[in-house]
């Protein structure tokens, strides 16, 4: 699973390199398609339970996810980390994102180098993509 090659990467880094990789990833997060900018229910995407505003939208395309996010630029680390799981779960399995590790910031040693507050909206952002592709599933 290719997460599980991320996982095994992020544990070879030090905590520079976790963060340099964050920062990396979060210029390289796509541009939502135009249909979902302009979604009316774009708060029904939101996760409310992190502070910074981050929104997904996960759908089903025959057995295999299509994952899109929103992250300002203005929050680097967690629009990184965001960006890090769309490229790792987009066009792979619905299964796949539904077997997410809950513990995936501790597997990636990002819990120790976040913070508690951020390291718990991005352990949120997590539960939902797992509940979300449950659901397609």
């Amino acid at each position: 699973m290719a997460i599980d090659k991320l996982i095994r990467r992020f544990q070879a880094a030090d905590k520079t390199l976790r963060l340099e990789a964050l920062l990396d990833a979060s210029r390289k997060l796509p541009e939502l398609p135009l249909p979902l900018r302009d979604d009316r229910d774009r708060e029904a995407h939101r996760v409310t339970e992190c502070q910074t505003p981050v929104f997904l939208w996960l759908e089903r395309e025959g057995d295999r996810l299509r994952f899109h996010a929103d992250v300002p630029r203005e929050s680097p680390t967690v629009r990184g980390f965001v960006s890090l799981l769309v490229r790792e779960l987009d066009g792979e399995p619905i299964a796949t994102a539904a077997a997410l590790p809950a513990d995936l910031l501790h597997l990636l040693g990002l819990d120790e180098a976040l913070g508690m507050m951020r390291s718990q909206g991005l352990g949120a952002v997590v539960q939902r993509i797992r509940r979300a592709a449950a659901a397609l599933v």
